[in-house]
């Protein structure tokens, strides 16, 4: 059975968005960054539940959306020197990064 990100409102789990924004010929080696990232380190991590890596069709931004069983775990991400490793390469590429903890508030489907 192959895992999906599920959105609920209400759900008690942090979720980060973090904007990153990028000269348009070093989105592709952020975006492969960010994978290799969440592949050897991130979805290791205690508390961590989903990544996804979106990219902009204008090439300026990427967008890391991802889910956390509670800002804590998140937190605790943020210390281990393995994690740090990824997050000076990242910071190395963009221009700037913008993270924050989110809570889902509304989910609207057809």
């Amino acid at each position: 059975m192959t895992a999906t990100t599920t959105i609920t409102a209400g759900a008690p789990i942090a979720t980060l968005i973090n904007v990153f924004t990028v000269q348009a010929d070093r989105q592709q080696r952020l975006v492969d960054l960010l994978v290799r990232a969440t592949e050897e380190v991130m979805q290791h991590q205690p508390g961590f539940i989903a990544a996804n890596i979106h990219a902009s069709t204008d090439g300026t931004r990427v967008v890391n959306y991802a889910q956390w069983q509670s800002a804590d775990a998140f937190h605790a991400m943020l210390d281990n020197p393995a994690a740090q490793v990824h997050m000076r390469q990242a910071s190395a590429i963009v221009d700037q990064v913008d993270p924050h903890l989110h809570t889902v508030e509304s989910v609207h489907h057809r």
